[in-house]
Parts: structure tokens; C-alpha cells; sequence
């Protein structure tokens, strides 16, 4: 493994004028156990893994409280507290497990408060760097839950606000009561519906965090409906997990992606990723 291996390859992104971050993050949501749900089999790996992506530049974690539930964020406590000046940690709220492979929406104003008071205590911090909304609630006005987002902010407990799961219409109802940092909707070579989200991130110089960014593991695996995935991994002599990567990185300068993995092998190569630069030809042809 390249011992220059660094996500500060990928270039920087800044987010709310004062955090400047690697354009390379972590998703932090597959160190948990199987679908999402309890502590990981191997605690001490997951921690490694962690504290492993930190040494190798990446200074962005994404978590969320419904990520075990609140199993993530107190791994990235125990591996990572005392937190170093440089890392951004951005969690999310609005989603609740009630069991394995459930996820419902809970966007009401008292459940967000509870959720952000109850990622501060797990992630030992005072202030959260980056919240996000989990996902709007059909059953809540979307104005009351970035309106309890907003009153924390106020209180201190947040930093910068963030979205996920929305479109462009809802991202501008949320930009009239407050700043919007960061987006995270699903996208990768093969989901593309959010299109018209990233390109309104990039005219105002929005984060757009892409959720799944493999494929949920089929582009690292090379999956055949992908044309053209494996010549251009081939050309560069990288992985088509690695190619990908490298097409979000140079699809748009606002993209930011957010890997996870609980393998450091893994890790390694997402994170060698960061130094891949594709050719127009090799863009156009995963067009």
C-alpha cells in the first residue's frame, strides 16, 4: 500500500465558510452489526478501522443515531475521543429503529430534540458539527423540523445544519428559514435521480454527500450492468470500486463521498481512490 495513501488527494471542500474538510469522508454506518442493527462481531476491528481512516487523511465521518441504534456514534467516541481539532463528525436524526430492518421517520420537533441531545452525550461533544435532517416526515410539516434544527443551533448543541433525502423544492424550503451545509440523498453510477439536487448544490456550493456510493458494494464488485466500469478501472489499474469513487469525485466539485467499509483493506483502497484522476474519455464513456 502506497505509503503516501491520503483522502487529502481528493482536494478540500469547506463547509459553512469555517470547516474545511478532505473530499474524502467516511460512512460510518457499515462498523455496526449485521443489517444495521446491534454492536459489530469485532468491536477492536471496527475501532481500528476508525482510527485507520483518521490516520489516512480523513478528517469527514457521517453517522447517525438510528446507525445500530446509537451503536455508531459511540464506537466513533471510543475510537476517536478526545477528537483532534480537525475532524468534523456530522450525525443525523429522524429516522427510529424499532427493529432489525425497520426504518420509520420521526421528524417531530420533540423527537429531533431528543435525538441531537442524545448524539451529543454519545459522541461526547458539546456541539454537533454537522446535523442532519434523516429525512422529511410526510406526517410533519418539514418548516417545524428545521425549525427545531434552527433552535438548537441557536442553543449551541449545533453547528451547521444539513439535509438528506430531499429534492430541490423541499432543500429551498429548507434555505428560507436557515444555511444549508451539506446534502445527502442516494446517488452512484447506476441511481442518478438526484441529478437535478447535485446541480443546484453546485450553484450554491452545497456538500453533496452521495449515500451508497458503490452501489451498496455492487460497483466494487464490478457488476456487469455497469458499461464501461471495468475498461476504465483496467486503463488505471485500480478496482472498479476504485473507478467509481473516482467518477463521483469528478462528477462534480461539490461531491463529497462517504465510503464505509469494516475492513481496513477496504478502507485502504476507497482511500486510494482519492489520487485517481479520470480522463474525459473515461467520463465520458461511464456518461
Amino acid at each position: 500500500m502506497n505509503a503516501n495513501l491520503n483522502a487529502a488527494a481528493a482536494g478540500q471542500l469547506v463547509l459553512g465558510a469555517d470547516l474545511g474538510i478532505n473530499r474524502l469522508g467516511f460512512g460510518a454506518m457499515r462498523i455496526t452489526g449485521r443489517g444495521v442493527w446491534g454492536e459489530p462481531p469485532d468491536i477492536a476491528a471496527a475501532v481500528r478501522v476508525l482510527q485507520r481512516a483518521v490516520r489516512l487523511g480523513v478528517n469527514f465521518i457521517d453517522t447517525a443515531d438510528s446507525y445500530g441504534p446509537g451503536v455508531s456514534e459511540d464506537l466513533l467516541a471510543r475510537a476517536l475521543h478526545p477528537y483532534t481539532p480537525d475532524i468534523v463528525i456530522a450525525t443525523k436524526g429522524g429516522l427510529v429503529r424499532p427493529g432489525p430492518e425497520i426504518w420509520d421517520r420521526d421528524a417531530r420537533p420533540e423527537h429531533l430534540r431528543k435525538a441531537c441531545e442524545s448524539s451529543l452525550q454519545r459522541l461526547r461533544r458539546d456541539r454537533i458539527d454537522v446535523y442532519q435532517l434523516h429525512a422529511p416526515d410526510p406526517r410533519v410539516p418539514l418548516e417545524d423540523s428545521i425549525g427545531e434544527l434552527v433552535r438548537l443551533k441557536g442553543e449551541g448543541k449545533i453547528r451547521h445544519i444539513g439535509v438528506s433525502n430531499v429534492s430541490v423544492a423541499e432543500l429551498r424550503r429548507c434555505e428560507r428559514l436557515t444555511p444549508i451545509v451539506s446534502v445527502q440523498n442516494r446517488y452512484n453510477l447506476e441511481d442518478r435521480q438526484s441529478d437535478e439536487v447535485l446541480r443546484y448544490c453546485a450553484d450554491k456550493a452545497i456538500a453533496f454527500l452521495p449515500w451508497a456510493p458503490l452501489g451498496s458494494g455492487r460497483h466494487a464488485r464490478g457488476s456487469g450492468a455497469l458499461r464501461g466500469l471495468e475498461r476504465v478501472a483496467q486503463r488505471h489499474g485500480i478496482t472498479a470500486g476504485q473507478a467509481a469513487i473516482a467518477w463521483l469525485l469528478g462528477r462534480s466539485t461539490v461531491m463529497l463521498p462517504i465510503p464505509g467499509t469494516a475492513s481496513i483493506e477496504h478502507l485502504e483502497q476507497n482511500v486510494a481512490a482519492a489520487s485517481v484522476r479520470l480522463t474525459p474519455q473515461d467520463m465520458q464513456e461511464l456518461q
